[in-house]
């Protein structure tokens, strides 16, 4: 049996921490930016964490 191949754009778009969370970056910060207030710019800059069940998913199709 062939070794299982990893989501690949899920592997872009999130990373584990070392306590095995799973960390995205925000969505909303590639353009149009000039409408957005300069707090809702600088708020989209942080990560954050998946919840639970998302989480589960992307640890799936991330590790292989």
């Amino acid at each position: 049996m062939p070794k299982m191949k990893s989501n690949r754009a899920a592997k872009k778009r999130f990373r584990l921490t070392g306590t095995g969370k799973v960390k995205r970056n925000k969505a909303y910060k590639s353009h149009m930016l000039s409408c957005k207030t300069t707090k809702r710019k600088r708020g989209l800059r942080k990560s954050s964490l998946l919840t639970k069940g998302d989480a589960a998913k992307a640890k799936k199709a991330i590790a292989a």
